[in-house]
């Protein structure tokens, strides 16, 4: 009878979030339309390494991302450090991103987490109408996403939690900051809590615009050519890239092995819908291998794909023990597939205390 209840549980809750999915379809002619795209970037080795699609049974600290219901599953205290080379051509990248995270578990069933990613362009030529080619000074821009979260356990089979974001995006003399939230949901059933699933609500805020003095100019005002003043024009307002996911997971467990199998459809307001599959196989959670594909409707045409990613992703894990006190300590990385660049690379050092 437990059983049973579960099942309805859970259909209950794709039923009510049906309505939700629909409001937030794909929109394939408002690709590259929204602003802070940034926050569509995964910082994080583990949950990257499956391209994403575990959003069922993500565990602890890369729950801010995926969803941060997982964050709940935080025992106690969690640190995450993360590198990755996004874009990669030849020795160079597009973007350096560095993230950082930090989870501590507060009271019997709250975690408060934390979690900053701040992505690096290197330095860019300062160019004018008159001096095309530089030579006159270089400008950095700075991209940064600040996240603070908490997650919850409400009963032995619901977890749920929210996350408020802080964005910027400066250059020498523009720059945007916005605020978005995301909030999410996982319903684990199953005799060894083996099935679950999944649903997070990502980036949604009040549009964003740029402002400074890099939108103003000297303008002439009235008849008297004599007469100007600086005139700061307005920038176009842009949306954030809000969109919905939905997944489920199942465990297999044998001995000192596990398989898990996974899936997400991610439904995107500005660009088009995805289908996320992936695989993880452990040993006893000390060395993990994953494998997972993106799917989108174009993406192994050139002539339609919208997204330089093409699909693959791959990722590992060793974790090794830390004393006898069950802590650990692990090193990650993931590859995901790129077209026309080099791949990105993505490696972590995670601390459990």
């Amino acid at each position: 009878m437990k059983q049973i209840n579960n099942w309805i549980k859970a259909v209950a809750i794709i039923v009510l979030m049906l309505p939700f999915s629909n409001a937030f379809a794909g929109n394939p002619q408002r690709a590259g339309q929204a602003g802070a795209s940034e926050l569509l970037i995964n910082p994080w080795a583990r949950t990257s390494g499956w391209g994403g699609a575990n959003v069922a049974g993500v565990r602890g600290l890369e729950g801010i991302f995926s969803n941060v219901a997982g964050l709940a599953f935080t025992e106690k205290t969690e640190l995450i450090f993360s590198q990755t080379q996004w874009l990669k051509y030849g020795d160079e990248a597009v973007s350096n991103i560095s993230a950082f995270g930090f989870s501590q578990k507060v009271g019997e069933s709250g975690v408060l987490g934390f979690s900053v990613m701040s992505m690096d362009f290197g330095d860019i030529e300062i160019t004018t109408v008159d001096l095309p080619d530089g030579g006159i000074g270089t400008y950095s821009p700075s991209f940064m996403n600040l996240s603070l979260s908490y997650a919850k356990i409400f009963s032995n089979s619901i977890y749920g939690g929210m996350t408020v974001k802080m964005i910027s995006e400066q250059i020498s003399n523009v720059g945007a900051n916005g605020v978005a939230l995301d909030a999410g949901i996982q319903y684990v059933t199953g005799s060894e809590d083996n099935f679950k699933f999944g649903i997070a609500l990502k980036n949604v805020g009040p549009r964003m615009s740029f402002s400074g003095d890099g939108l103003s100019f000297r303008g002439i005002v009235g008849d008297a050519d004599d007469y100007k003043m600086t005139v700061e024009q307005r920038s176009s307002e842009l949306e954030l890239p809000a969109l919905l996911n939905i997944g489920l997971s199942y465990d297999v467990n044998f001995m000192q092995h596990r398989v898990t199998g996974a899936g997400t459809f991610t439904s995107n307001s500005f660009q088009k819908d995805q289908y996320r599959l992936g695989g993880e196989y452990s040993y006893n959670e000390m060395f993990m291998l994953r494998l997972g594909y993106t799917y989108e409707d174009g993406i192994r045409t050139p002539s339609t794909r919208t997204t330089a990613l093409r699909g693959p992703s791959a990722g590992f894990t060793v974790e090794l023990p830390i004393g006898d006190n069950g802590s650990t300590f692990g090193l990650d990385y993931s590859y995901r597939h790129t077209d026309p660049f080099q791949g990105s690379h993505t490696i972590g050092a995670r601390i459990n205390l």
